[in-house]
């Protein structure tokens, strides 16, 4: 795998969380590439309320982010339960 950057964030509102093979797997169709990795921090856990932070990580030289965002946004609101904060890097 080439070297990979961090390309969006990703928040699930209200306590929602999903497991890393399966955003990898999302994240994956978004950008039409296998070649990415997902990672995880949490936030919050020190006042209650606690979240996930997930970053999207991929090679730097991925083309058209901006079609990469609409597909992640439409296979989010795909799914009814998910509701994200996407921020693009």
């Amino acid at each position: 795998m080439a070297h990979h950057t961090a390309l969006f964030h990703l928040r699930l509102n209200g306590g929602q969380s999903i497991g890393p093979s399966a955003l990898r797997k999302l994240w994956a169709a978004a950008c039409g590439s296998d070649d990415v990795s997902v990672s995880r921090m949490i936030y919050g856990s020190d006042y209650g309320s606690a979240g996930n932070t997930y970053s999207l990580h991929g090679p730097p030289a991925i083309a058209n982010l901006h079609d990469v965002e609409i597909r992640l946004r439409q296979i989010f609101a795909e799914m009814s339960s998910a509701t994200i904060n996407l921020t693009s890097l």
